[in-house]
């Protein structure tokens, strides 16, 4: 472990939302009590990570580090890292779960059981980012599945119980297999050397042999390809969306399908650097057709969060073209825009919700003329609609740029045809902002405008999208180093 951090920081990041949750559970008689304990655990979550953001810099590979035994006799050990990719997905996840709880704090059904859940959610979601013991990473990934199963299918829409079931299915199926591929890469690993390990370092020395490399590279691809989510095996997200509370889509968008990309760049690519150079062109063409084909769907659809929903999937497109360009440029603006993403989609889903308690549908016929009648509502929604576009000066043409700027210089038919998606981009960002504040208002009840409750939401995220439009330096520089290790020792990618 780094000395400058002689205590366990780690630990403690994934510790106190457990804490919370078991809090909540004991005073599931109180739901005011609830709130109380969530939004203050997760603001000491945000607190910590912020401080380390802050406080951590160096060029090892690992900022923070904690390794300790676990299950010996299978040499499974519960270690945990940190690095600047790990460092700006535990930041990002800190950040939407206190957005999270805020947005969910009217709830009144069976709240103690909600908070927890959430809770519990984030310990999944923060180990996912920070284990490097493939054991470990996987026990958090399913860790992170199952309060997401429960709030769609408890407290989502109509048709919540089949967006639920689906969701499991199809990420259980994927991990599975992932799970299949760890134990074969274990005692692959044992056999050659005689140390059974599931430690990430020590995997990576593993000679695969050429027959088998391709399924377990494929069981790992796939998992991680669902959690994406890249077309064709993304039908499990705009269900799963739909159905969602608020909070969930957010935390859907935000932070879960971020999840997939990182443990790709974190464990797929690294493990097996010969399947990864090879599978970068098919990478590339999966990313593109889900740019246009994403954008299409999305500007076809009537529900206004299943248009973010599909959106989501266009957008993810360029995060995963710019890891398939595979340099420096490229790879920085795909990881920086995932932080974008989080923020923008994150914020438009909170935004909808919000729609939606005042409207009482999402049904883009059934809205239009917000922008008589809650004018501040309207702007943050104008704003974060444009930022989602990619207007110069906001969050997510920074990532934008980047990649295509780094898979010009590559690829530049690749460059060229992604640039064309961002014009599809428009349109469908258009039409939703059309349809939702302007031409004449259906109904004449007055409507509340932003509430301190909402504005305590909208005004963080806003803030971020403009830091990030004109200053992303400091999210970009923890990047450097993870980023070259990437390119210069874990495998020699092109």
């Amino acid at each position: 472990m780094n000395g400058v951090f002689p205590f366990p920081w780690l630990t403690l990041l994934l510790a106190l939302p457990l804490i919370g949750a078991l809090l909540c559970l004991a005073l599931h008689r109180s739901a005011a009590d609830c709130r109380w304990v969530a939004l203050t655990v997760t603001t000491v979550v945000l607190a910590l990570t912020v401080w380390l953001f802050t406080t951590s810099s160096g060029t090892t590979e690992w900022l923070l580090r904690e390794d300790y035994p676990w299950i010996a006799s299978f040499g499974i050990r519960y270690t945990l890292a940190l690095d600047g990719l790990s460092l700006l997905m535990v930041l990002l996840s800190a950040f939407l779960l206190v957005l999270s709880v805020l947005i969910s704090w009217p709830n009144e059904r069976h709240a103690p059981l909600f908070f927890a859940l959430l809770l519990t959610m984030e310990t999944g979601i923060l180990g996912v980012f920070l284990a490097t013991d493939l054991i470990l990473f996987y026990l958090f990934w399913e860790v992170m599945l199952i309060p997401m199963f429960f709030l769609i299918g408890i407290w989502g829409h109509a048709r919540r119980i089949y967006a639920a079931v689906k969701f499991f299915l199809f990420t259980l199926a994927g991990s599975l297999l992932m799970l299949l591929a760890i134990i074969t890469l274990y005692a692959l690993h044992g056999g050659q050397s005689g140390d059974y390990s599931f430690a990430l370092e020590a995997l990576r020395d593993t000679a695969v042999p050429a027959s088998i490399a391709p399924w377990l590279f494929a069981a790992f691809f796939l998992a991680f390809a669902i959690k994406v989510p890249l077309v064709p095996v993304h039908t499990w997200l705009p269900d799963a969306h739909t159905e969602a509370p608020t909070a969930g889509s957010v935390i859907l968008a935000g932070l879960l399908l971020k999840t997939g990309v990182y443990g790709l760049l974190r464990f797929g690519f690294p493990l097996f650097p010969d399947m990864a150079r090879a599978s970068l062109p098919v990478l590339a063409a999966l990313a593109l057709i889900g740019i246009f084909y994403a954008a299409w769907i999305a500007y076809a659809q009537q529900d206004a969060k299943r248009l973010i929903a599909y959106s989501s999937v266009a957008h993810l497109g360029f995060v995963i073209l710019g890891i398939a360009a595979w340099n420096t440029t490229a790879l920085e603006g795909s990881i920086l825009q995932m932080v974008n993403h989080g923020i923008t989609t994150g914020a438009l889903f909170a935004m909808v919700g919000m729609i939606d308690d005042r409207a009482r549908t999402r049904n883009l016929d059934e809205l239009g003329g917000l922008w008589g009648r809650v004018p501040i509502l309207s702007a943050f929604f104008l704003f974060f609609a444009l930022a989602s576009l990619g207007l110069p000066g906001l969050n997510n043409f920074t990532g934008e740029i980047l990649i295509l700027l780094g898979t010009f210089s590559v690829h530049p038919l690749w460059g060229a045809v992604a640039f064309a998606g961002v014009v599809f981009a428009a349109a469908y960002t258009l039409r939703l902002v059309q349809e939702t504040l302007w031409g004449p208002a259906k109904g004449a009840e007055p409507w509340l405008d932003l509430t301190v409750r909402e504005g305590l939401i909208l005004v963080p995220l806003a803030v971020l999208v403009v830091w990030l439009g004109l200053y992303p330096a400091p999210f970009l520089e923890p990047l450097h180093e993870p980023v070259r290790l990437l390119l210069a020792t874990q495998g020699g990618l092109p």
